[in-house]
Order: structure tokens, then C-alpha cells, then sequence
């Protein structure tokens, strides 16, 4: 048996035995395998053939046929008998490591410099890491003697060998050297005695719709970035010039993570491919600009807001990716308590006054006001948005975008769009005397405004509408309610288990959860799908705050928010920490998650 583990790893039946002895599959189960496999088999060759030329193809196996047939596990256990499970197991009964590859951890000198590419594609093999002279390396499959031989004479390393799935072996073996090779290329190109002054030369050469050809190398390696974002769910990326490097960082579930360090020769040229896709000036590099991509991911447009601005090395450029599925979401989906969420939809559904979204930069507010004017938008209502930059086109909303270089800003095209017989009117910020005076005469006169407000919490709204010059009466006719929110990360669903923690302990901390004694949490042990972080996604938590009568008797010129807040509480808001408590003690999310995201606030 073992003989025939090493010199036939994926034969059929032997496959079906381990993955029984797993509890991966029934005995029924492997047996619909094993009379299926044939007609899988060629089903999913055909695919290939459809979609990978002949050098790209590598054989289909019965791993394939059985991952493609979306089991549930024969032992009764959550999930599907998906190709990480399988292979997990196969390297058990093959007494070999299993890992599951991070990209995010893996790096590109590392993975590209020891085996050419066309060794790595033919034998599936992919360098992972070098440590004190050994070189690991990821197969699908236990490593003949003479591919081991090779890789160690080529790399002068003693060789190791782990397991990995095979589709993660092939997808990042097409990534990154993929990705190195346009790299490399691009510096040859634009290396070699070119200097900056000839490089911005060349730059404005080139047309604003396409690159001439000799940049296709640049093309391929932005593709691979933004490809790469998508995968790894980014948020954010970063492209950052350093002195002798460029580095690339994702910004994952609010953390940011370096997955490149790039020679600076390319920096230029990269950044001037990002200023052509999103229509900025490539000769203009001593200003900030902004711009907008529009891609096309797997038939839905996802948009992409590109940022310049110079620093001490260079041109540094963000992309902030918007994707449509994260920004307009269902209110039910947002994180709201039952109690919060009745509360916010009072205040959306009144006909006019003023509703009010707090929370610093990256807490979630322009999701929270989208998702808000796609549930109440209908073809009856008029519904328009002025923004500084408009972050994501929706075809029921008429925006408009500020834009001061033609005298278009916030307070401008307030006091016009009062002609366009609005509904509901939404304010990207309100960051002066003049927006926030127009915003309530829009509610004055009979409109709902949403808008937002950078305050750490709800009730320092107030006082900073005092602060910009508002007048108490103004703001006690229409302020109808404030929402303040943080983002918090999920605990991953696939390694989330309980422990028991002391109630007091968790006093001590500031996270009373209302009783004594252990109390129940949850956690993330660490899985291959978070990347062993123990967190999945994000969540917000919420503080509602709807201005009743009793706020509105303490909204004075000489108001206090301390006075306010005890006023709201005594009313039943829960606060961000509250609403943070309740989510931890839902298993939700950690206590140290709770803690990071309300740190200071009570």
C-alpha cells in the first residue's frame, strides 16, 4: 500500500480508501465517485481545452473529479469535500506537511529565482521559502527522486517538500512569475542609464487611451496587481516609493499586509499606466489628483478610486477598490442590532429633517449611507447626492460631484440642486458654516438630508454643528437623528471556538457584559481561509441616537455632550461599546476587537 501511495498518488480507488479512513467520504459516496469519475473526467477536460492552451494544461485527476462533485462529507461534518480537505488528507496517509499557501506570506524573489517557470508549470512545484539553507518547496504530489535533484542542484539548497492543492500551486506559479517577469522586463526597459528627465519624457509621448507597445510589460504587471487586490478581497492598495524600493500593501479587513517590494526603476512607469487608466495628468507630479477606474470583475463594474499625492521618494498613489456588493448592501446585513436598526429606520422614513452618519475616516459611513438611499430610493422620489469624489455610480441616484476648480462645491450646488425638486438629498460631508446652513434649509423646506460628520460619537455631533456657527433653533427644527459607527472584524466561521472567560476580568477591561461569573466568548484559532488571523470579514457596530425631546431641551449654545450623552442613555442608545458588547457576546466578533475599535469611548 505504501509502495503504491508513492508510485501511483492519485489512483482512484486508493484516493476513495484514504478519503473514507478520513471521514471525507461514504462508502456510497466513493462508490458514485468511482462510477462517475470517467464522464467528469472528460467534462472537465473539455473546459480546459476551452479555456488553457496546451503548455498551460496539466492533467485532471480523480482530485479534480471529486472537488468538482461538491460532496458533503461523508462523516456528517460542516463544509463540502472541497480540494484544500482532500489534499489535507492525502498528505497524511502520504506522511507529508500540509499548508495551506498565503500569497500574502509568500515572497516573489523567493518563489521565482530557483526553478524557471516552464520547471515549476511541468512538475507543479513552487519554491516557498528559504530558511538557514533549505529550500521548501509546494507539489501536490509527493516529488520523484529526480525532480528533488534537480531543484537542489539548480538552487545549490538542500530541498524540503510540503503538500499543497494543486490549484493554488498552478494560480500562484501564473501570478507570480507572471508578475516578475513584467517586472523585470519593465526594468530592463526603463533601466540602463535612462534618466528621470528622459523617463517623464517618454511619458507624455504616450497617448491618454493606450500605451504603445513596449509597455506591455507595465500593462501585464498592473493587471497583475489589481487581479491579485481582487483576490485577496483588498480593500486598499498602496503603491509607496521608497529610497531604493517601491512597496505594494493590501489593505485586508482593515489591516494593511506588504506583498511586494519592487525595484524603484519601475515606479514611474507604473504609476504613469495608473494616471492613463483613470484619465489624470502624467506630466503633472508635484500635485495631488484624483481619478477613477472602471473594471469589468467577472460581469459586474467594480469601480476603483486612484489617489496621487507626492512624498519624499516619488509619486504615491492608493486605489481605493469600491465594490458594489460591500456598498450598497441590505440594511439587515449592515450589523444593526433590532432594537437600532427600528430606531434608524424611523429617522430614514421621516419626510424631511436632518439624519446625520459619524465615525473617523475608514468606519464604514459611505456603505452605511448608500445601503440607506437604496432602500428608500423608488421610482416616486428624487433622490440626489453631491460628493467629494462620488464614490460609486448607481443609476437611481442623480450625483453630482464637487468640483472646486469650477466653483462646484458642497455649499455652491446646494443652493441650486433646491431647484431640481428634490427628495432626498445627500451630502457627502459637512464640512463648513455655508454646507451645513444649506443642508438646513434643504430640511427646512420640506427634504430629507442625510450627510455625514467626522465626531467620535453621537452625541458630539451636536456640538459640533454648534461649533461650524449652526444656531441651536435651527438645529432643534431639524436634526431628526444621529447614527456614530466603527468597523470591527469577524470571527472567522471555519475556526471559531468557544472559551470561557471571568466576567470581572472582563470588567476590569471596560466590557461589562452584564452578569458575573464565566462567561461564554468566542475566537479564531486560525484557519487557511483567514490566513491563520482568526477573522473573516468585517461587521459595524452602531450607536443610534434619535434626537428626542429631551436632547433637543439641552441643545443650547452653551450645550455639554457629557449632559447629552447621560440624556440619550437614560433614554435607552446603547453606546459603541455597548453595541460592541453585544456583538462579542453574540460570538460575533473578540474582546479585543471590541476594545480596539471603542478604545476611549465608553
Amino acid at each position: 500500500m505504501r509502495n503504491d501511495l508513492n508510485t501511483r498518488p492519485f489512483d482512484p480507488k486508493l484516493v476513495c480508501q484514504i478519503l473514507i479512513r478520513a471521514g471525507l467520504l461514504s462508502k456510497s459516496q466513493a462508490k458514485e465517485v468511482l462510477e462517475k469519475q470517467e464522464r467528469i473526467r472528460t467534462r472537465l477536460a473539455e473546459q480546459q481545452r476551452r479555456h488553457e492552451t496546451d503548455d498551460e494544461r496539466v492533467p485532471v485527476t480523480i482530485v479534480d473529479v471529486i472537488a468538482s462533485m461538491n460532496l458533503m462529507r461523508g462523516d456528517g461534518g460542516k463544509g463540502l469535500v472541497d480540494e484544500d480537505s482532500i489534499f489535507q488528507a492525502l498528505a497524511a496517509a502520504w506522511k507529508m506537511p500540509y499548508r495551506k499557501l498565503d500569497p500574502l506570506k509568500l515572497n516573489l524573489n523567493t518563489v521565482t529565482s530557483h526553478v524557471p517557470k516552464h520547471f515549476a508549470k511541468k512538475h507543479l512545484v513552487l519554491p516557498v521559502s528559504v530558511d538557514e539553507g533549505v529550500l521548501t518547496v509546494a507539489a501536490p504530489m509527493p516529488l520523484n527522486f529526480e525532480v528533488l535533484d534537480d531543484i537542489t542542484r539548480v538552487s545549490n539548497l538542500k530541498v524540503e517538500q510540503i503538500i499543497s492543492a494543486k490549484s493554488d500551486i498552478i494560480k500562484l506559479i501564473d501570478e507570480f512569475f507572471g508578475f516578475k517577469r513584467s517586472i523585470a522586463a519593465a526594468e530592463n526597459l526603463f533601466g540602463g542609464g535612462v534618466d528621470l528627465g528622459n523617463l517623464e519624457q517618454y511619458v507624455k509621448l504616450t497617448s491618454g487611451d493606450e500605451l504603445p507597445a513596449t509597455d506591455q510589460h507595465i500593462v501585464n504587471a498592473v493587471n497583475h496587481l489589481l487581479v491579485y487586490a481582487f483576490d485577496q478581497r483588498a480593500s486598499d492598495v498602496h503603491i509607496e516609493p521608497k529610497r531604493e524600493q517601491v512597496f505594494v500593501r493590501l489593505r485586508i479587513d482593515g489591516i494593511l499586509h506588504t506583498v511586494y517590494k519592487l525595484p524603484k526603476k519601475v515606479h514611474n512607469a507604473i504609476v504613469s499606466r495608473i494616471k492613463t487608466l483613470s484619465r489624470l495628468n502624467m506630466a503633472e507630479k508635484r500635485r495631488p489628483q484624483d481619478g477613477r477606474i472602471k473594471i469589468d470583475r467577472g460581469g459586474r463594474e467594480v469601480e476603483i478610486r486612484v489617489s496621487t499625492v507626492p512624498v519624499a521618494f516619488g509619486e504615491k498613489v492608493v486605489m481605493r477598490i469600491m465594490d458594489p456588493d460591500v456598498l450598497f448592501q441590505d440594511l439587515d446585513g449592515l450589523g444593526f442590532t433590532a432594537d437600532d436598526q427600528e430606531r434608524y429606520q424611523q429617522f430614514i422614513q421621516m419626510p424631511h429633517g436632518i439624519v446625520l452618519v459619524t465615525g473617523p475616516t475608514g468606519s464604514g459611513k459611505s456603505t452605511t449611507l448608500y445601503s440607506t438611499l437604496r432602500h428608500i430610493a423608488t421610482p416616486e422620489k428624487n433622490v440626489v447626492t453631491v460628493e467629494d469624489p462620488i464614490e460609486m455610480i448607481h443609476e437611481d441616484f442623480n450625483q453630482i460631484g464637487v468640483q472646486p476648480a469650477v466653483d462646484v462645491t458642497f455649499s455652491t450646488i446646494l443652493r441650486n440642486i433646491l431647484r431640481q425638486d428634490p427628495d432626498i438629498i445627500m451630502i457627502g460631508e459637512m464640512r463648513d458654516l455655508e454646507t451645513a446652513q444649506n443642508a438646513v434649509q434643504a430640511a427646512l423646506t420640506g427634504h430629507l438630508v442625510l450627510s455625514t460628520l467626522h465626531t467620535n460619537d453621537a452625541p458630539s455631533a451636536i456640538i459640533r454643528l454648534l461649533d461650524l456657527g449652526v444656531p441651536p433653533y435651527l438645529i432643534q427644527a431639524t436634526l431628526v437623528g444621529i447614527l456614530a459607527q466603527r468597523l470591527v472584524r469577524r470571527i472567522c466561521l471555519y475556526c471559531k471556538e468557544p472559551f470561557t472567560m471571568e466576567a470581572s476580568h472582563l470588567k476590569d477591561l471596560g466590557l461589562d457584559p452584564g452578569r458575573d461569573g464565566a462567561v461564554t466568548l468566542h475566537r479564531g484559532t486560525g484557519c487557511n481561509r483567514c490566513r491563520q488571523t482568526g477573522y473573516y470579514g468585517r461587521l459595524g457596530i452602531y450607536e443610534v441616537m434619535p434626537f428626542t425631546e429631551g436632547i433637543r431641551r439641552l441643545t443650547t449654545a452653551d450645550a455639554d455632550a457629557e449632559r447629552i450623552r447621560h440624556r440619550a442613555l437614560a433614554e435607552g442608545m446603547a453606546t459603541l461599546r455597548q453595541s460592541g458588547i453585544r456583538r462579542m457576546l453574540e460570538g460575533k466578533t473578540t474582546y479585543q476587537e471590541v476594545l480596539r475599535a471603542t478604545w476611549g469611548y465608553l
